[in-house]
């Protein structure tokens, strides 16, 4: 199993992220991935992320601006 994440604009429009990104084997990787990623993700126009496991969507799309302001 691959577990990736598709980076895009708060309209759904895909975007390039500014941390290259990888496969990960687990769920939890890519959500510790993300965690550690998203703050340059977002400075580098990346708004929300969404997860696929293989292909098929887990969840998302997540809004990165929202861990912005919880951080606050």
């Amino acid at each position: 199993m691959a577990w990736t994440w598709r980076f895009e604009k708060s309209d759904g429009t895909e975007t390039v992220p500014a941390v290259e990104p990888e496969e990960f084997a687990t769920q939890g990787d890519a959500e510790s991935w993300i965690g550690e990623t998203w703050k340059d993700l977002l400075d580098g126009g990346t708004e929300q992320v969404t997860l696929f496991e293989d292909g098929t969507k887990t969840y998302g799309p997540m809004s990165l601006q929202g861990e912005e302001e919880a951080a606050g």
